[in-house]
């Protein structure tokens, strides 16, 4: 959500007269920092998330609301050779020929590993996978030449500089990771979160999401 919120919070500023304080945190150490009790009036995480801080009190029950679905897509170094990812088998001789995988420690991440597990690869694949620190994203460490190959959500890998994007994973193995916001229990203004989340589910946004290749949920 770092490039959709900001290309899209100054635009919500300028037409609402508010000012928007942004915190970016990775999908491990988020509910940490909510847990901890790190002020917030607007929490945007995967439902699993959000469940997860209603169940612990930390999120209102019924708050949530579904913002962008997000798919997963692959990349290698610029100017490398693009695989065919085409089909599921294709995708699949695609990881193993590769020397080295880039896979996220987020959504992302734990998806693929169960799409591997399914593929029957897991343990291979396991193996030579390059894990990037927490905060940064699969694409720097296929920049870099860490990793041959790397799968992130889309959003994600068309960013970052030094990678060519190949394409989304086949629809056999796609997945769709959904982005919601939710309102912490101890909101101070909620009034003003309720119209950022206005803003970010209105038709208005449509076209920007998708160029930073999300779709509005």
């Amino acid at each position: 959500m770092r490039e959709a919120l900001e290309a899209l919070v100054p635009r919500f500023e300028q037409a609402n007269g508010r000012t928007v304080a942004l915190g970016f945190f990775s999908g491990a150490v988020l509910p940490v920092k909510i847990r901890e009790g790190t002020p917030a009036d607007l929490v945007i995480a995967t439902p699993e998330t959000i469940a997860t801080l209603v169940a612990d009190g930390r999120l209102v029950a019924g708050s949530r609301v579904d913002l962008v679905r997000s798919r997963v897509g692959v990349a290698v170094r610029a100017g490398a050779p693009k695989p065919d990812i085409s089909t599921a088998d294709a995708f699949k001789a695609a990881l193993r020929a590769a020397r080295s995988v880039g896979i996220s420690r987020g959504p992302s991440g734990v998806y693929l590993m169960s799409l591997l597990e399914r593929l029957g690869i897991a343990d291979e694949i396991q193996a030579k996978a390059v894990t990037p620190e927490p905060g940064q994203r699969v694409g720097s460490v296929v920049a870099s030449g860490a990793a041959e190959i790397g799968i992130q959500q889309v959003a994600e890998l068309l960013p970052i500089p030094g990678i060519d994007y190949v394409g989304p994973l086949p629809d056999a193995l796609q997945t769709e990771i959904v982005y919601a916001a939710a309102r912490p229990a101890t909101v101070a203004q909620p009034d003003a979160a309720a119209a950022l989340v206005a803003f970010l589910t209105s038709e208005t946004v449509v076209p920007i999401l998708r160029g930073l290749g999300l779709e509005p949920a």
